[in-house]
């Protein structure tokens, strides 16, 4: 069953038991800040929404945009999805920024045989994770999903393997015509990582993640999110080079025992971004409690912590508020991340995404009919 229906609800639904201590909620940015050039997502090139929103500064005047599974259509100002194709993997886009903080996006929708189809892979059910630069080359992790047919729904699928995109090469305007090789990692990483690249760290001579794993105790599966990291230099090969932080330091064996949970609450993506006038490493994501009602953050001296205890960057997540006219009972939301790109001084650039537990298969369900469902939701904070 494709995404829409379970695919990011795989991981969001079993997590939104999870719960966290608060600290009181941030204020948002004075109104005499210098403007932000802020990303916005409308619809145009086909393009009718998508999940994730990873980001990444190819330079000092494109970001691309990497999208989870997507809604499409040939036909311009459509104004419900009913009857709308969707792209099972990954789709892009590239913005930029004029000098009076105008932004700009362009959707560039791959098509074969007359037919929108996914940015990566050849038939294969590839989400693209948190991209990174090392050594002047892209690279871009996914996760490659395999539909389980004798599976009930919306559990009938798994994630079968871990990829990563390698571009060398991304000065032309269209990604689709960067040249892309592809790392299999899936061989060298423990069956407990449900997925790698929650989020990406380039520091120093190594690659950070933060790996969402799924430990099995006393038959009760504990989710949380570790710390790997694994030399530059040996991104094309991984074997044996990957390491996973512990109490003990760093260590190339994972197991439940040993391994240090770095955020308890288990999340599927999220962003660990450096800021430097405050010399912090912050990490935001959305907590999985009560549907994904509150984004939060954290902060470190270093990527491998101490992280300080949970607090609100959003006290309460309209989508999912019953006093709000968004909320549906069937809404949940994840993918709340930074975009370090686009911040200035204290202010943060975030964003969210919201889905439907609700079947969308018929023209009336709440996800086609209701078009801010279901794409970014950037919010402007104050930490």
């Amino acid at each position: 069953m494709p995404k829409i229906k379970n695919g990011v609800i795989w991981l969001a639904l079993w997590l939104l038991l999870s719960s966290c201590a608060f600290l009181p909620p941030v204020k948002p940015p004075a109104d005499s800040e210098p403007a932000l050039c802020l990303p916005q997502f409308p619809d145009r090139n086909g393009w009718y929404g998508g999940d994730g929103a990873y980001s990444i500064a190819l330079d000092d005047r494109r970001t691309l945009w990497l999208f989870g599974d997507t809604f499409v259509s040939p036909d311009d100002g459509r104004k419900d999805r009913s009857g709308m194709d969707l792209v099972w993997g990954t789709t892009l886009a590239v913005s930029t920024c004029s000098e009076n903080a105008a932004f700009d996006i362009r959707y560039y929708l791959k098509k074969k045989n007359g037919r929108f189809v996914s940015s990566f892979g050849d038939g294969d059910w590839l989400w693209p994770q948190d991209p990174f630069l090392a050594d002047n080359t892209l690279y871009i992790p996914l996760l490659a999903i395999e539909t389980v047919p004798d599976a009930p729904p919306p559990f009938n699928f798994r994630v079968a393997g871990h990829r990563i995109a390698r571009i060398r090469d991304f000065r032309a305007d269209d990604p689709h015509d960067w040249p892309v090789e592809y790392l299999d990692w899936s061989g060298v990483l423990p069956r407990d990582i449900e997925a790698l690249a929650t989020t990406s760290v380039v520091h120093k001579d190594h690659v950070y993640f933060y790996p969402l794993v799924k430990f099995e105790k006393s038959g009760q599966s504990l989710p949380g999110n570790i710390l790997a990291r694994i030399p530059i230099r040996c991104l094309d090969d991984p074997a044996g080079h990957i390491e996973y932080r512990t109490a003990q330091g760093w260590q190339k064996k994972l197991t439940s025992e040993t391994a240090q949970i770095q955020f308890s609450a288990g999340v599927s993506e999220l962003s660990v971004r450096y800021h430097a006038g405050e010399r912090q490493w912050l990490a935001v994501y959305l907590s999985p409690a009560n549907r994904g009602d509150r984004l939060l953050y954290q902060t470190a001296p270093r990527p491998e912590g101490p992280w300080s205890p949970p607090a609100p960057l959003i006290e309460r997540i309209n989508e999912v508020n019953p006093a709000s006219p968004l909320y549906s009972p069937h809404t949940f939301c994840y993918a709340g991340k930074e975009h370090r790109q686009f911040s200035q001084n204290k202010s943060l650039v975030v964003t969210y995404v919201c889905n439907s537990a609700e079947t969308p298969d018929t023209p009336a369900s709440f996800l086609r009919t209701r078009l801010f469902l279901y794409r970014p939701v950037v919010k402007v904070l104050r930490r």
